[in-house]
């Protein structure tokens, strides 16, 4: 399928989610996370869920790694489609931009190369590790910034599509996608 047609299919489902059954599959996710090799780094960047799109509720991965003493990193969306990345402090204060999505005001920058591992948002992704995202490119942009070795982690509601046919050069695939029923591994 096109990366259009999925976009439209999966935020649909997406939006049919009620709140309660979103945190129930969400905790699940993040209990499923817990079984990959993965919590041997220091630096973790994650996004921040946008509600009103559905998303994922992250709060449940960032208690795992604030409970495992880990830095985490979180973006802010900058023009260009890029991100900027702030360490995620007690004083961190956040504000929702344009599109919903929190981001830290300010605080305390950190380089891409400095990331270990990257949980990705996502819409839909395919049996090969290719992502369909919003169309604008900033986690593509950002993960060619990082250093080769870093871990990309999808989160999905939804299992795998056989193929995402418009795959283009500069997507980059993910390592694993992690889902409620199942954990894919592509690296």
């Amino acid at each position: 399928m096109l990366k259009k047609d999925l976009r439209a299919l999966y935020l649909g489902k997406r939006l049919q989610y009620s709140t309660q059954s979103l945190q129930s599959e969400s905790l699940t996710i993040s209990n499923n996370l817990l079984a990959l090799p993965i919590w041997s780094y220091t630096n973790y960047h994650i996004f921040l869920s946008i509600d009103r799109k559905s998303e994922i509720d992250t709060n449940f991965i960032l208690s795992i790694l604030q409970g495992k003493d880990k830095n985490v990193i979180i973006p802010k969306m900058i023009k260009g489609y890029a991100l900027e990345n702030y360490l995620l402090t007690d004083n961190t204060t956040l504000k929702k931009n344009k599109w919903g999505v929190p981001e830290p005001i300010d605080g305390i920058k950190v380089e891409p190369s400095f990331i270990d591992a990257v949980f990705v948002p996502l819409l839909a992704f395919d049996k090969k590790g290719n992502r369909v995202g919003y169309g604008k490119g900033y986690y593509d942009n950002f993960l060619n910034n990082c250093k080769p070795e870093v871990l990309k982690i999808g989160l999905s509601l939804f299992e795998a599509e056989e193929q995402i046919t418009d795959v283009y050069e500069n997507d980059i695939p993910l390592d694993y996608c992690v889902t409620p029923k199942k954990t894919y591994i592509f690296k």
